[in-house]
């Protein structure tokens, strides 16, 4: 269970169970509820309301501790911004909508020999890689 791995998650890295951090697990735990994406901005500003003593360093050091685990996703847009989701952790990319952003997880990647081709040919090891598809919904379509 994903509120499960976020809690842990934290209890790894932090020698003390403070409150922003328990204020941080528990609104990434809704948020991963709700599928719903979020800015390390708009995620500081919600939980300042209840810790105003809150520091957007500790949210960002604690958003990225999440990426780096797999716990949460970095969705880049065609624009340069960014948003994090919590997705649960199986492999998958996303596809963004270049007008309303509307984010689309999709069950798509290229195929083993295809990197196995572009390491031989780089001579790289590659140790990951991310996919970014943009477009426009059918709604955006529309108009």
């Amino acid at each position: 269970m994903i509120a499960d791995k976020i809690r842990a998650a934290f209890d790894e890295t932090s020698q003390r169970r403070t409150r922003p951090r328990r204020l941080i697990a528990e609104r990434l735990i809704e948020l991963a509820a709700s599928g719903a994406d979020f800015t390390v901005d708009d995620l500081w500003q919600e939980l300042r309301q209840e810790e105003p003593r809150l520091g957007r360093a500790t949210v960002y050091r604690s958003v990225e501790m999440l990426v780096n685990m797999n716990l949460l996703d970095r969705i880049e847009f065609a624009d340069g911004t960014h948003h994090y989701r919590v997705c649960g952790g199986s492999h998958h990319h996303h596809l963004t909508c270049t007008r309303c952003h509307r984010v689309v997880e999709v069950d798509a990647c290229l195929p083993a020999d295809q990197f196995s081709a572009i390491a031989r040919k780089t001579d790289f090891s590659i140790e990951g890689h991310s996919l970014t598809l943009f477009g426009r919904c059918s709604e955006c379509r529309e108009h």
